[in-house]
């Protein structure tokens, strides 16, 4: 058996070129390194915006690589057992986020050995999927707004998604409405309310906006309000998308054996890595969710790939000014090229995600 012999992590921060709030000015990345018993190397990261990276590299340093030494190093065998190994410190969050590091590592490691991408490793469906612009934009004045929008169409974009959440549900339409004005009828439109509404200013909010011909309503709600998703989805007609705050396969199958989401956008990092997205993937399938990946591109366009189209093709999102190779961080080529509104690889193996040594910003 194969097994691992060595693992370590390290914690860098990214600064944004675009901050996402006055509070969100970078992203914490730990870059993580795997060694196995056979030689093969691998490398992954685990990542979070500005909140919480010390604690991830802390619980890597300091439990997950004591207790991964001498387990499979095989893609996915290791991954159910530590993840019990670290369940008193919970069973999602910065556990998951932290758990990420390790199996992406060794992804890469037994894709390298094989001199492929994590990909072919995996079995690519196609060669390349839609991507759609998307920002962190709700803070942007309407006319801010509409020149991200038009940048994204001047690229090629033909989906594009936009925040949602004023104050006064008046401006969230003037906004939407003019959006959709640019984007014409053949466009796709999504909207994101990043969690910011209860169960009342949801439904109304969704009943003033859904004229605009919505493709879907990103989290509505807080993220871990089962209930009130399931209620939501009764009474509106938009489709729901939920995922970048769950944190489990659990979970997801909670929200779908309920019916509260018609969409599914796992973040691979904050679910624990491709381990369990593979199985969120296949209980999307299964309760006939259509399921886009939650943000980083280089890695989720990766996946997207190699997911089943059964229910709906897979779509990349692509957040402006968010990627990693865009932000200087990486120490190759990016493994994925956007171009004319589609995803598709670059040559690499494994996942062709490492890190430069020194990056921007303060860790």
């Amino acid at each position: 058996m194969t097994t691992i012999t060595r693992f370590d992590a390290r914690l860098q921060r990214v600064a944004l070129t675009r901050a996402w709030a006055a509070d969100v000015t970078s992203v914490g990345i730990v870059a993580t390194h795997v060694v196995r018993s056979d030689g093969a190397e691998g490398w992954g990261f685990s990542w979070t915006p500005q909140i919480g990276a010390t604690a991830v590299h802390a619980l890597l340093s300091d439990d997950i690589a004591h207790a991964a030494i001498g387990r499979s190093a095989e893609p996915g065998e290791a991954w159910q057992g530590l993840w019990e190994h670290l369940h008193e410190a919970g069973g999602g969050g910065i556990t998951t986020i932290a758990l990420a590091g390790l199996d992406l590592a060794l992804w890469d490691a037994a894709a390298r050995a094989r001199e492929l991408p994590v990909s072919s490793l995996i079995g690519r469906r196609r060669e390349r999927v839609r991507a759609y612009g998307s920002g962190v934009n709700l803070h942007y004045t309407q006319d801010e707004l509409l020149a991200q929008v038009q940048r994204w169409m001047d690229a090629g974009f033909t989906a594009v998604k936009i925040k949602v959440g004023k104050p006064d549900i008046a401006e969230d339409v003037d906004r939407v409405s003019a959006v959709r004005d640019l984007l014409g009828p053949d466009r796709a439109l999504m909207i994101d309310a990043n969690q910011r509404w209860d169960l009342a200013r949801a439904t109304s909010s969704v009943e003033a906006l859904s004229p605009f011909d919505l493709a879907w309503i990103e989290e509505p709600l807080r993220a871990d309000d089962l209930a009130g998703h399931t209620e939501l989805a009764r009474r509106i007609d938009v489709p729901i998308a939920v995922g970048e705050n769950l944190h489990n396969a659990h979970r997801f199958d909670d929200f779908l054996r309920c019916g509260a989401a018609q969409i599914v956008q796992p973040n691979i990092v904050r679910v624990g890595g491709i381990t369990p997205f593979l199985t969120i993937a296949a209980l999307a399938a299964e309760h006939g969710a259509a399921l886009h990946p939650h943000l980083l591109p280089e890695l989720s366009g990766q996946l997207a790939l190699t997911l089943p189209g059964d229910v709906a093709e897979p779509w990349a999102e692509d957040v402006e000014d968010a990627g990693f190779g865009g932000l200087g961080a990486l120490a190759d080529p990016s493994p994925v090229a956007i171009a004319d509104g589609h995803l598709a690889e670059t040559p690499h193996v494994g996942l062709g995600i490492r890190f430069c040594p020194v990056l921007t910003g303060k860790a």
